[in-house]
């Protein structure tokens, strides 16, 4: 199984070069599936510094703005790597997102205009006539713009600060586990539930209900994400451990 692709974008003219790659590298990484793929996710200074068209130096100050963030880890001698999370962080960090979006959803309720929450059923415009498992990938892009909307909706600038690094984690485990146990349609309805507690302005009801949800993820995980500590194995261990994963990795 190869890598997960890095996709940078080209740098803007005007903001400082190091603000400018650490806000590309960020993006990038949040795009990255990283839990779907055995072994070390590494990013490569040369390569960074070819794709961007900067020296190394802005690189290095941003990868260290990453670092204190930990979002990656500096190894001397060894190389640059994305901050994978064991099994226990990845369900404290579901927990943690379930507190943090159940309020924004209550805050939602009662600060987005009707047009707002609107154009939440938009996101799921095409899955009408469709069920979700027809096109996983499309119900897995459009589930994680729902919960990041919600986060907007709440108009909790704070709230969506303290999601920012949790989502990096958040998208790649959603958009992993929803391919399994029907998850997809289970989702799909219980989002719909949701938004119709935001029209009826149920702000108790609307936070109970995202609280429940997000919560299922973190029970799912619980049953199946042991893999979660094989990658971390993986990393510590090398290769020993990634000939566990010659056939694929297991799934959640």
């Amino acid at each position: 199984m190869p890598p997960p692709e890095l996709s940078v974008q080209p740098l803007d003219s005007g903001a400082t070069f190091r603000n400018q790659v650490y806000r590309r590298l960020k993006q990038a990484i949040i795009q990255m599936d990283i839990y779907d793929h055995p072994g070390d996710v590494r990013l490569d200074e040369r390569q960074l510094s070819g794709l961007l068209g900067v020296s190394r130096t802005p690189i290095r100050e941003a990868l260290t703005l990453l670092e204190q963030e930990g979002l990656v880890r500096l190894e001397p001698r060894r190389g640059i790597y994305v901050v994978r999370k064991t099994k226990t962080e990845i369900i404290e960090m579901i927990i943690a997102w379930a507190a943090l979006e159940s309020m924004a959803t209550r805050l939602a309720a009662e600060r987005a205009t009707a047009e707002d929450i609107g154009t939440l059923w938009d996101i799921f415009r095409s899955f009408e006539e469709q069920a979700p498992s027809d096109n996983i990938q499309e119900y897995s892009d459009a589930n994680i713009e729902f919960h990041k909307a919600i986060i907007r909706l709440s108009r909790a600038r704070i709230l969506e600060t303290l999601t920012d690094n949790l989502f990096i984690h958040m998208r790649a485990i959603r958009k992993l586990s929803i391919r399994q146990d029907n998850r997809a349609e289970q989702s799909m309805h219980e989002h719909r539930d949701i938004i119709r507690a935001l029209e009826r302005r149920d702000g108790e009801l609307a936070e109970r209900l995202a609280r429940e949800h997000t919560l299922g993820l973190a029970a799912h995980v619980e049953r199946h994400g042991d893999f979660l500590d094989w990658l971390r194995l993986a990393e510590v261990r090398g290769a020993d451990v990634k000939a566990a994963f010659k056939d694929g990795l297991p799934l959640m």
